[in-house]
Protein backbone atom coordinates (compact mmCIF):
# COMPACT_ATOMS: atom_id res chain seq x y z
CA UNK A 1 0.00 0.00 0.00
CA UNK A 2 1.27 3.18 -0.93
CA UNK A 3 0.68 6.24 1.36
CA UNK A 4 -1.22 9.49 0.64
CA UNK A 5 1.84 11.65 -0.53
CA UNK A 6 3.01 9.15 -2.73
CA UNK A 7 0.10 8.97 -4.30
CA UNK A 8 -0.33 11.93 -5.55
CA UNK A 9 3.15 12.04 -6.78
CA UNK A 10 1.71 8.54 -8.67
CA UNK A 11 -1.08 10.49 -10.21
CA UNK A 12 0.67 13.58 -10.51
CA UNK A 13 3.13 11.38 -13.08
CA UNK A 14 0.46 9.61 -14.48
CA UNK A 15 -1.95 12.77 -14.95
CA UNK A 16 0.95 14.89 -17.17
CA UNK A 17 2.02 11.59 -18.90
CA UNK A 18 -1.88 11.59 -20.38
CA UNK A 19 -1.54 14.90 -20.94
CA UNK A 20 1.43 14.93 -22.98
CA UNK A 21 0.02 12.06 -25.07
CA UNK A 22 -3.27 13.59 -25.41
CA UNK A 23 -1.58 17.02 -26.84
CA UNK A 24 0.44 15.13 -29.61
CA UNK A 25 -3.11 13.48 -30.34
CA UNK A 26 -4.68 16.54 -30.57
CA UNK A 27 -1.83 17.82 -32.82
CA UNK A 28 -1.74 14.88 -34.98
CA UNK A 29 -5.36 14.53 -35.48
CA UNK A 30 -6.48 18.28 -35.85
CA UNK A 31 -3.04 20.39 -36.66
CA UNK A 32 -1.17 18.04 -39.41
CA UNK A 33 -4.60 16.38 -40.83
CA UNK A 34 -7.12 19.44 -40.72
CA UNK A 35 -5.81 22.76 -39.34
CA UNK A 36 -1.87 22.83 -41.36
CA UNK A 37 -3.17 20.53 -44.19
CA UNK A 38 -2.07 22.80 -47.09
CA UNK A 39 1.48 23.69 -45.57
CA UNK A 40 2.29 20.16 -45.17
CA UNK A 41 0.80 19.15 -48.14
CA UNK A 42 4.24 21.59 -49.58
CA UNK A 43 6.05 18.34 -48.85
CA UNK A 44 6.05 14.97 -50.61
CA UNK A 45 5.97 12.11 -48.77
CA UNK A 46 6.13 8.63 -50.39
CA UNK A 47 5.24 10.78 -53.78
CA UNK A 48 2.03 11.77 -51.78
CA UNK A 49 1.33 15.40 -49.87
CA UNK A 50 1.96 14.90 -46.81
CA UNK A 51 -1.17 16.56 -44.96
CA UNK A 52 -2.52 14.09 -46.74
CA UNK A 53 -0.85 11.24 -45.85
CA UNK A 54 -0.80 12.02 -42.45
CA UNK A 55 -4.80 12.51 -42.38
CA UNK A 56 -4.98 8.87 -44.19
CA UNK A 57 -1.98 6.76 -42.36
CA UNK A 58 0.29 8.81 -40.40
CA UNK A 59 -2.24 9.77 -37.75
CA UNK A 60 -2.90 5.63 -37.23
CA UNK A 61 0.73 4.91 -36.99
CA UNK A 62 1.28 8.16 -34.79
CA UNK A 63 -2.02 6.70 -32.11
CA UNK A 64 -0.62 3.03 -32.24
CA UNK A 65 2.46 4.77 -31.17
CA UNK A 66 1.26 6.79 -28.16
CA UNK A 67 -0.69 3.52 -27.31
CA UNK A 68 3.03 1.62 -27.01
CA UNK A 69 4.64 4.97 -25.13
CA UNK A 70 1.65 5.25 -22.60
CA UNK A 71 2.26 1.40 -21.92
CA UNK A 72 5.78 1.33 -21.73
CA UNK A 73 5.93 4.74 -19.80
CA UNK A 74 2.98 3.38 -17.17
CA UNK A 75 5.49 0.07 -16.70
CA UNK A 76 8.06 2.51 -15.36
CA UNK A 77 5.98 4.76 -13.11
CA UNK A 78 4.15 2.11 -11.81
CA UNK A 79 7.95 0.02 -10.89
CA UNK A 80 9.25 3.72 -9.65
CA UNK A 81 6.27 3.21 -7.21
CA UNK A 82 6.61 -0.16 -6.09
CA UNK A 83 2.66 -0.91 -8.00
CA UNK A 84 3.90 -3.75 -10.45
CA UNK A 85 3.48 -7.08 -9.95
Amino acid sequence: MIDSQEEKQYWKQNMRLILALLSVWAFVSLGAGIVFVKFFNQVPFFNLPFGFWMAQQGAIFIFVLLIFIYAWRMDKIDHQHHLDE
